[in-house]
C-alpha cells in the first residue's frame, strides 16, 4: 500500500464557496477510482501549508491510473485556488511495515 499526499495553501482572496465546491466534487470522484483504500482531509491549525489531503492506495500502479486520468483535470482546477503545492509519496517502512497501536487491554500492544 502506499500513501499520497497533497499539501498547498490557499490562494489569498480565493472564493472558498467554489473551492468547497470543487473539494466535494474532487472527493467524490476520488472514492471512486479503483484501488483506493481511503482518502483523508485535514487543516493546519498552526498555520502553512494550511491544507494536507492523503490517499491511500493498494498499488502504486492504482494511484498512476488516477494521476494520470481523473486527477489532472481535478488538479488543474486546485491551481485556481491553492498555491504551493506539493505532492509526496510513501511507502511502508521496512523498519515497521504496518501500523502500530496500543493494545485495549492495557498490555504489550501489537
Amino acid at each position: 500500500m502506499i500513501e499520497v499526499t497533497n499539501t498547498y495553501d490557499l490562494q489569498p482572496g480565493a472564493n472558498l464557496e467554489s473551492y468547497a465546491e470543487w473539494a466535494k466534487k474532487a472527493a467524490a470522484m476520488t472514492i471512486q477510482q479503483a484501488g483506493l483504500v481511503e482518502l483523508r482531509a485535514h487543516r493546519n491549525m498552526l498555520g502553512t501549508p494550511q491544507i494536507r489531503t492523503t490517499s491511500c492506495w493498494n498499488s502504486t500502479s492504482d494511484w498512476a491510473a488516477f494521476a494520470d486520468g481523473p486527477w489532472r483535470t481535478l488538479e488543474q482546477e486546485l491551481r485556481t485556488f491553492a498555491t504551493n503545492f506539493k505532492v509526496e509519496m510513501w511507502g511502508p517502512s521496512p523498519v515497521l511495515p504496518t501500523p502500530l497501536r496500543p493494545d485495549p487491554t492495557g498490555g504489550a500492544g501489537a
